[in-house]
């Protein structure tokens, strides 16, 4: 995996002012461009995205600030279609329009050339298992929220407090299918995994195909396949997002298994009162890499 990501880093560099064709490497690479992007946003701290558009902006203010063409000959290097939309992402990047930029010389922010190196960690045992399990499909509440890296969704907060406790209770008892319990899914995630990118969350629980779903339910089809399942147990929710960092830190690196497309889901095992902990598993989609 390192040495796929470094291939990538060099080929961005290679391929600044082009279309990064990031499907295509993966290929050759033998992986796919849903696991790369993955793990290059969970390792690099950053979407690839904003890698990319990081270094084209760190690129191109060397040559706004030396004057040695005009801005918008330089956009259009940079592969923007006008002058305007250059200077918003420069602006987004280094904090000033390029126009200041060329007559002040900065202050510019840099993006350095990422590499990536392995350090020895993997000293605390994860607590993982394996399933493969028949297509089956979660039922619930579900609702477009911004992705949240760190702490508290207060938009999925919201979406989950709002049902009475007894549309909890329905739930549960709905529910025939593992993962049991009630499940916090989230769907249709962005690629990169970008800070704020929309996601679908379903507060719900898995049925089979047996189950008789009320109508005023939302239901999401999931296929059949194999899930990597780990369980966590701590504050809610900063450890499971760190098991979650952990995933990509630690196991994917060590095991021949890749993330697939699919729902992400975390089952609530037992919890406090006042949900400040919890003991909850996360179930990734995986396939053999």
């Amino acid at each position: 995996m390192i040495a796929w990501l470094n291939r990538l880093v060099d080929l961005v560099e290679e391929r600044l002012v082009e279309e990064l064709d990031v499907a295509r490497l993966a290929a050759t690479l033998g992986t796919t461009e849903h696991h790369l992007r993955r793990m290059f946003s969970a390792l690099a701290g950053m979407p690839l995205s904003e890698y990319l558009r990081r270094r084209r902006m760190t690129v191109a203010a060397a040559e706004v600030v030396t004057g040695s063409a005009d801005l918008l000959t330089i956009a259009v290097r940079h592969g923007y279609g006008s002058a305007e939309a250059f200077g918003r992402a420069f602006a987004s990047v280094h904090g000033i329009s390029p126009g200041r930029a060329r007559r002040d010389g900065g202050p510019l922010r840099s993006q350095p050339r990422l590499r990536f190196r392995l350090t020895v960690e993997g000293a605390h045992p994860m607590d993982v298992r394996l399933v493969t399990r028949p297509g089956f499909r979660l039922a619930g509440h579900a609702a477009r929220v911004p992705l949240v890296h760190h702490g508290v969704n207060p938009a999925i907060q919201q979406h989950v407090t709002a049902l009475a406790p007894q549309e909890h209770q329905r739930l549960k008892a709905l529910g025939d299918a593992e993962p049991q319990g009630l499940l916090a899914v989230s769907a249709d995630l962005d690629p990169d995994r970008q800070e704020g990118s929309e996601l679908t969350y379903l507060h719900g629980v898995a049925v089979t195909d047996a189950a008789d779903v009320p109508d005023d339910l939302d239901v999401i089809d999931v296929t059949a396949g194999s899930w990597a399942v780990f369980r966590a147990v701590g504050p809610y929710p900063d450890t499971l997002q760190t098991v979650w960092a952990a995933t990509a830190t630690e196991w994917f690196p060590s095991n021949p298994w890749r993330l697939r497309e699919g729902a992400e889901m975390v089952a609530v095992l037992d919890r406090a009162d006042d949900f400040s902990t919890a003991t909850v598993e996360l179930w990734l989609p995986v396939e053999a890499a």
